[in-house]
């Protein structure tokens, strides 16, 4: 799903407006219905309303949808954030109409109406529309429309916001400050960033994308670098009747230490679940008969090991040797810190020409010698959760995580995924996708090992890594629902998420959501 940024929005609405003949009131008016039919459907016999709006259009859009429940008999009342003096044009046409079924804007804030008796019908409403702040809020919420987002977050109402919650940046999903926790949001022709990157995922409750009468030649037009991956995004190429094991890639990972041969079994069984054809382990020789035991289908090879049982830097010849061998390297799950580690996953970055998968321990090996990333002579994904991105130097304090992720992936030349609620995969072209399956179910150790052996096993076999690695997390997050659906959210294991793969991709495949 192509998402919007709030530049482009606003210049959608300058062509419809002025190159089209659109008028901006039928705009805001379709807006508007939008908005109250979503109050219909949730408000229960003999229910009150109330719309918190603020002066510009996006307040227009929360006195119009009032106009119109009006004319279904809901009882609403309206308050205004500002001076009525200053609303917008439009508005002040949704004002009218308002005035004309027997409304009116009251006053909201200090100095203004009774604002004790406004705060008390506010927390004793069963819905509310949030209409304070559009898509172009660039500040913290401050004085009375801080205050409004307080009492509307105290309440008992269902929350329906007007394009995005009041205090989230659409084009970045970031907090000012504070913001409205809507139930739903209500949003027109594209959804934006930050109706999918956290905070302003958690925000938005469900998501409406409403068609407001903007041609679909110009959303068309409107060139997007981000994305929020749907069923209907993933690609998955059908194989072919004559195909053999041959076809189908030859992964290899090299995981494990004493003390965590968990994570390269789980790396291993994704690996075979998502298709790879061929799945070679390599493991110190302290814990090959372990991981012997432990696998089946999958192929474990002993590595020399040093005095603690992780894999010894003398192990560099013969991983060369076999990574020569194979189309894609998975390099991290369990592999533990050591001196030895990291030189020897420096020297497969500099020397291996095939894709390499770069996760957990393998990610830590780097940390203190980033720019190795930049000597690496094939393609490279690195999937770290918040804590190893800060070891890497990302700096996620300003709460931009689509940003920050943008910037690392065309700075240092490789695809981060970024893992996380809603995880984001950004490339160094500056494409991005936000994801949009997964939940608290999966926040279990392995989760991550599952989803790196996901990714090698599709990039192995010829996947585009673009389709790859996005189809890798969507299908990780799918697999992890359905698990929880099945089991509940507390009781989801890793390999409970290795084993609903192959249900997950057979209903992804056959188009079944």
């Amino acid at each position: 799903m192509k998402l919007g940024y709030s530049a482009q929005m606003r210049e959608m609405d300058r062509q419809v407006i002025e190159d089209r003949g659109v008028s901006g009131v039928a705009l805001m008016a379709s807006a508007a219905e939008h908005i109250a039919e979503a109050v219909l459907q949730k408000i229960p016999p003999g229910g009150h309303a109330a719309a918190v709006c603020g002066a510009g259009n996006n307040g227009g859009d929360g006195i119009g949808a009032a106009a119109f429940l009006m004319d279904k008999g809901v009882p609403i009342r309206v308050f205004l954030i500002g001076d009525a003096e200053r609303i917008s044009p439009d508005s002040s046409e949704m004002a009218r109409l308002l005035e004309e079924r027997g409304g009116k804007l009251e006053r909201f804030g200090r100095g203004g109406d009774d604002l004790d008796e406004i705060e008390y019908y506010l927390r004793g409403c069963d819905v509310i529309i949030d209409a304070m702040f559009g898509i172009g809020l660039n500040h913290e919420l401050s004085g009375d429309a801080l205050l409004a987002a307080e009492i509307i977050n105290d309440s008992r109402a269902f929350v329906v916001a007007a394009d995005i919650p009041s205090g989230i940046r659409a084009d970045t999903g970031t907090m000012q400050g504070t913001a409205v926790m809507a139930d739903m949001t209500v949003t027109f022709s594209l959804a934006k960033p930050g109706h999918f990157v956290e905070p302003g995922c958690v925000h938005c409750g469900e998501l409406r994308v409403c068609d407001i009468g903007i041609p679909l030649d110009v959303i068309n037009g409107a060139m997007s670098d981000t994305f929020a991956v749907m069923q209907e995004d993933i690609y998955l190429p059908r194989r072919r009747p004559d195909s053999h094991k041959g076809n189908y890639g030859r992964c290899l990972v090299v995981s494990g230490s004493v003390g965590y041969t968990g994570a390269p079994a789980l790396a291993a069984r994704a690996a075979s679940r998502m298709g790879a054809g061929l799945v070679f382990v390599g493991v110190p020789d302290s814990v090959y008969d372990i991981m012997a035991t432990k696998l089946d289908e999958e192929m474990p090879f002993p590595l020399p090991s040093d005095g603690s049982g992780k894999i010894a830097a003398n192990a560099g010849g013969e991983l060369l040797r076999r990574a020569e061998e194979c189309d894609v390297c998975l390099i991290g799950p369990g592999l533990g810190r050591s001196p030895d580690i990291s030189e020897l996953v420096t020297s497969m970055l500099r020397i291996v020409q095939k894709p390499i998968v770069l996760d957990a321990d393998g990610i830590n090996a780097i940390a203190d010698n980033i720019d190795v990333l930049g000597a690496a002579c094939g393609p490279l994904v690195l999937t770290p959760h918040p804590g190893e991105f800060a070891r890497l130097g990302g700096d996620l304090s300003s709460g931009d995580r689509l940003g920050v992720a943008r910037d690392f992936a065309r700075s240092r030349g490789c695809i981060l995924v970024l893992k996380g609620h809603n995880t984001i995969t950004a490339f160094p072209d500056g494409m991005a996708f936000i994801n949009t399956t997964g939940g608290p179910a999966m926040a279990k150790g392995g989760s991550g090992d599952v989803l790196a052996g996901m990714i090698a096993a599709l990039i192995g076999q010829g996947v585009p890594a673009r389709d790859a690695v996005v189809a890798a997390v969507y299908i990780h997050g799918f697999a992890g629902d359905l698990c929880a659906a099945e089991l509940g959210e507390y009781s989801v294991a890793a390999g409970d998420i290795v084993a609903m793969l192959p249900r997950a991709t057979k209903l992804i495949m056959n188009g079944i959501s």
